[in-house]
């Protein structure tokens, strides 16, 4: 197509099919914006997408969506109508830890957990208690925060509306290192454990850093809100989005690449993709890394953005810490230390939910330390699950699809990615955990490694940005453009990677950047 066919079509140009790119496209493309949605890769959704895999069907990050259910989107779209629909897990979780073998569910509702705690944790029933008092205002306020774009009124007004309720605990929380905040509630590294493995670990940064204390969130976020599977694979909420964008005539352009994002003047004119086509548009949204989109794609920026990129070439952009394994499975493992009595009488079957597999905070505290020398602990963090037992639409008839996510694996590993010796390894590590033949009931298997997320999700050292603070974080921090999404560059916005809030397949940052261009124009 000719730039001047293009330049007469589009209001919109949005950069990256990820989830919240398409959330957002969605959103503009309802509201009568005509859209196009640039996606490199030859299918949408990124990391947040599913694809076949020997037969069946592979989740390419952690199933498991915990708040977008919270953001409206699914309501706002219709959704629904576009193919996407929910399978609640509950218990939320099981977790288990390599020095404390035994098996303990979470569940959503206070009170069933509460009978969990008292026959594992006899002697930790109040301080959980105690933890939810404290805990649960201030995960209510981060996700009611999150559903509209964050701006100093409307944290205000959910604080008054709250009376309050949680700030001072939140700014407190906000100071102290994700350990020290379970500490203050927990002895038992069997509760501690799967706690951070959940929140700063998944976030790539040490249990005892300083500032990560709404990491220690974790246990009320699953009470807050529901944890849920699309029927089908996560795949499923970008593919409706995309369906949800084309049924408002949006455009969505894959395997394709931007070259270069046009300023003319003070504002953004449009991009170049690499085939050295021109589209033009008033408004161009990067849900990409922000590195990219200010410092390889931005040309001719309006002086007032040299701040803005001086600012990002002096920002270090952090190598990936996660890898998954995909295997389809001939059958069922059965873990070794499970009290069959107990979860019978629960009527829980133990395989549905993901399996956390938690070192000790100090283990942890290495893994990440080791992680920064490019050397991976012997008990790795991670997260285990079968989705096919919950949907079998995932899997042929006698087979199981087994994801195994590790964490603290670094891009950089020392022993390099171009084997699978060092993913074997976690697959033996989980078999000590279970009956004997769960390894010989491998069929096959993949590893995505930092190394893959870079090389086939375009991911720079295999490292998805996100932003990790909370509603208080989002008003002070020292890099606004990732939590009011606009820049210095008229009509550019940020959403997507990096921007609040992050994390997890939540889709509010592409809700709250869609919000904030439709009330400018």
């Amino acid at each position: 197509m000719a730039s001047a066919d293009l330049s007469s079509r589009f209001d919109a140009i949005i950069v990256g099919g990820g989830h919240n790119g398409l959330v957002c496209a969605a959103y503009l493309a309802k509201a009568g914006q005509r859209v196009v949605v640039i996606e490199a890769r030859n299918e949408v959704g990124g990391t947040a997408s599913s694809e076949e895999f020997s037969g069946v069907t592979v989740n390419i990050c952690n199933c498991d969506h915990l708040t977008f259910r919270t953001t409206g989107v699914s309501e706002d779209l219709d959704l629904a109508q576009h193919g996407l629909n929910y399978l609640d897990v509950d218990p939320t979780q099981l977790a288990t830890s390599w020095s404390d073998n035994r098996i303990w569910p979470h569940f959503r509702e206070k009170s069933r957990t509460i009978e969990v705690i008292k026959y594992f944790f006899k002697d930790e029933v109040e301080g959980y208690n105690a933890y939810m008092r404290d805990a649960m205002p201030i995960a209510e306020m981060i996700i009611d925060a999150a559903s509209e774009p964050p701006t100093r009124r409307s944290l205000i007004g959910k604080v008054l509306s709250r009376r309050g309720k949680g700030v001072t605990t939140m700014l407190r929380w906000s100071k102290l290192s994700a350990s020290q905040v379970l500490k203050k509630y927990f002895r038992s590294e069997l509760l501690i454990g799967p706690a951070l493995v959940t929140g700063p670990t998944v976030w790539g940064v040490s249990p005892h850093t300083p500032g990560t204390g709404l990491g220690a969130l974790t246990y009320a976020m699953r009470h807050a809100s529901k944890v849920g599977r699309p029927i089908g694979g996560s795949g499923m909420v970008p593919l409706s989005l995309r369906r949800s964008i084309e049924s408002n005539a949006g455009v969505v352009m894959t395997n394709t690449k931007v070259a270069q994002i046009l300023c003319e003047g003070s504002r953004v004119r449009g991009v170049v993709l690499g085939d050295g086509t021109e589209i033009l548009a008033k408004c161009v949204v990067s849900a990409c890394n922000p590195h990219d989109t200010f410092l390889k794609w931005l040309k001719n920026p309006p002086s007032s953005a040299k701040p803005l990129i001086d600012r990002w070439r002096s920002t270090p952009h952090f190598e990936g810490y996660e890898s998954k394994i995909d295997a389809r499975i001939t059958r069922l493992p059965t873990y070794k230390n499970l009290d069959a009595r107990f979860f019978a009488d629960l009527g829980v079957d133990p395989l549905a939910a993901t399996m956390i597999v938690a070192p000790t905070t100090a283990d942890l505290h290495r893994g990440f330390e080791l992680s920064t020398q490019g050397e991976i602990l012997d008990n790795p963090a991670m997260l285990v699950n079968i989705p096919s037992v919950l949907d079998p639409s995932m899997t042929n008839k006698s087979d199981h699809v087994f994801s195994l996510e590790a964490i603290f694996t670094p891009f950089s590993f020392k022993g390099g990615w171009s084997t699978n010796d060092e993913p074997r390894r976690w697959l033996e590590k989980y078999s000590k955990l279970v009956e004997p033949g769960f390894v010989k009931s491998i069929a096959d298997w993949r590893c995505m490694t930092p190394a893959h997320y870079e090389s086939e999700f375009f991911l720079p050292k295999g490292h998805a940005t996100s932003f990790a603070g909370g509603p208080l974080a989002a008003l002070l921090n020292s890099q606004p453009e990732l939590t009011r999404y606009q820049t210095p560059i008229k009509g550019l916005y940020l959403t997507g990677a990096a921007t609040f809030p992050g994390a997890g397949v939540w889709g509010a940052s592409g809700k709250n950047a869609a919000l904030t261009i439709l009330n400018q124009i």
